[in-house]
């Protein structure tokens, strides 16, 4: 029997509960907040607070198998850390991600010790240092989740950034996290038997670094239902651009922008995701200048994709956007980067277009051929959507059940 363990219970994670469960050997599911929007403490949560607790609703899970940590969560997502601004430094706050991450991962450890007849548990990066060393104690099978390139891969790209766009440097936050925090990513690489990752670039990075001895595989990840058929193609006026991520300099944001301004009135464009920093003007300028959406529901994120005519990712470092899964999912082509994960999904020329990172002369391109064939643009949209019926969540699911059988 397996122990699965995700803070926060996000897409891939629930994709893995949900097969293990199906599969019959998931003994437990362990995250931060197992919300029950049934139970009676539901109707006397504010109405804020509750929209964010459903989504840490797992009804894939039967509530017997659910375990829950919740009480940093709760106060981190009650902004408990806006109130009281040390709780949520950065690494150090312990209602900061990190502190919430590292909470979790101790909590999973102990309680690794009161279960019975577990043979191997699945745990993610940032949140599986404790629980592998408990897991080595114990003699259980470690699976180790690593959905974003290795560390070391970072630092380069993001120094390498932080020269050619000092602008930009301000949203790397990723320049600071700590040797400790670095050295504990590496820590829970040697104590995994088997690494999983979403994508051919992550492994990359993995080889370059001689980063880890377990094996690892590829298993890239799902898309959501595809819409039964297209929205009607714009055939008049600007070619309707979509960002969808946070807003910061890993993204590539800026060659985004630098695309756009040299399109000039032939595109519109939509911003929808949150600033990595305050203090970027280049970035702020942008979020005066075009159309910013802080954050929607993914159901709204999904109807602005229906709407738009092509998504642009033109990502720095990743794993595996998951927008790219969803875009195709709506008819939504994709430009997006190596990087972005994009490869294990969109054929070029086909779903979209593959485009070299820090380049916006060829976003701009790719950009201006499709406000120029409309025709094309319509062909893209329908192969988007067949394409999205091919890599539907289920086979995701079937090869992590396969992974990590019993």
């Amino acid at each position: 029997m397996l122990l699965l363990a995700h803070p926060t219970g996000n897409t891939f994670s629930r994709a893995a509960a949900r097969a293990f469960q199906a599969q019959g050997f998931l003994q437990e599911f362990d995250t931060c907040l197992s919300w029950d929007p049934q139970s009676p403490l539901a109707r006397m949560v504010p109405p804020g607070l509750a929209a964010q607790l459903r989504r840490r609703s797992f009804t894939d899970v039967p509530l017997a198998r659910q375990h829950s940590y919740p009480w940093r969560e709760l106060l981190r997502l009650a902004g408990a850390g806006r109130l009281v601004p040390w709780l949520q430094r950065h690494e150090r706050g312990p209602l900061s991600i990190d502190g919430v991450y590292r909470s979790f991962d101790r909590h999973v450890a102990v309680r690794l010790h009161t279960l019975e007849g577990l043979k191997s548990v699945y745990a993610y990066e940032d949140a599986a240092l404790h629980t592998f060393r408990a897991c080595s104690e114990l003699g259980l099978r470690r699976f180790y989740d690593l959905p974003i390139g290795h560390w070391r891969s970072a630092q380069r790209i993001f120094s390498e950034e932080r020269e050619l766009q000092p602008a930009w440097a301000c949203t790397l936050t990723g320049l600071g996290d700590s040797p400790a925090k670095l050295a504990r990513k590496d820590e829970e690489l040697a104590l995994a038997d088997v690494v999983i990752v979403p994508s051919q670039f992550v492994l990359c990075t993995l080889l370059e670094h001689d980063a880890c001895s377990a094996p690892v595989s590829v298993v890239p990840f799902g898309s959501p239902p595809a819409l039964a058929s297209p929205m009607p193609t714009n055939s008049r006026g600007a070619l309707r651009v979509l960002y969808v991520g946070s807003l910061g300099q890993r993204k590539g944001i800026a060659y985004l922008l630098e695309a756009i301004e040299t399109l000039g009135d032939q595109v519109s464009l939509t911003l929808i995701g949150r600033p990595t920093s305050p203090d970027c003007a280049p970035l702020n300028a942008a979020l005066d200048r075009y159309q910013w959406i802080p954050t929607l529901p993914n159901s709204q994120i999904l109807e602005q994709m229906s709407r738009h005519d092509v998504l642009v990712l033109p990502s720095l470092f990743e794993g595996f956007a998951l927008v790219i899964s969803e875009a195709i999912s709506q008819g939504l082509p994709v430009i997006a980067t190596p990087n972005s994960g994009a490869t294990e999904c969109i054929r070029d020329g086909k779903e979209g277009f593959i485009v070299p990172i820090r380049n916006s002369h060829f976003i701009a391109a790719r950009l201006q051929q499709l406000a120029d064939n409309r025709d094309q643009l319509d062909a893209m949209r329908r192969s988007s959507l067949d394409r999205a019926r091919q890599l539907g969540w289920q086979g995701y699911e079937a090869a992590l059940s396969a992974l990590v059988r019993p």
